[in-house]
C-alpha cells in the first residue's frame, strides 16, 4: 500500500474518531501539544504520521493501532443491502414533508397535527 492510501485511510479514521469524541483539531493539537497544521495535515491525508504520533493519537482517543491505521468498515456496511442503502441516502436527502410521508407510510409513527398534513 503506498504513503498516499495509508493517508487517506488514515484521514478518514482521524476524522471519525475525532468526530465520536466531539474533538476539533484545535482541542487535539492543543492537548496533544502540537501544531494545528500537523494535525490537519494528518486529517486532510497529505501527511502521515510516525509511529510514536500514532501511539499519542491512539492513548489520547482510548482506541487501537488498527482503529486509525486500517480501514474501517461500520456495522452498517456489512449489514444494510445496496437497496437499504440507497433508501437511507435518498431518505436522508428528502425533504421534511417527503420524510414525514415516508414515516407514516410505513407506519412508524403517526404523523402530528403540527406537522405539515400529508392527508
Amino acid at each position: 500500500m503506498t504513503t498516499e492510501e495509508y493517508g487517506k485511510i488514515i484521514s478518514k479514521n482521524l476524522k471519525r474518531i475525532a468526530y465520536e469524541h466531539q474533538k476539533t483539531q484545535a482541542d487535539i493539537a492543543r492537548d496533544l501539544k502540537l501544531k494545528q497544521a500537523t494535525i490537519s495535515s494528518w486529517m486532510n491525508g497529505t501527511r502521515v504520521p510516525r509511529m510514536d504520533k500514532i501511539d499519542l493519537l491512539c492513548h489520547y482517543f482510548n482506541c487501537r493501532r488498527v482503529d486509525i491505521m486500517e480501514k474501517y468498515q461500520s456495522d452498517a456496511e456489512n449489514y444494510f443491502t445496496p437497496d437499504e442503502k440507497q433508501l437511507i441516502v435518498a431518505y436522508r436527502k428528502s425533504d421534511d414533508l417527503t420524510k414525514q410521508m415516508i414515516i407514516r407510510l410505513l407506519g412508524l409513527e403517526p404523523a402530528e397535527k403540527e406537522n405539515i398534513d400529508i392527508a
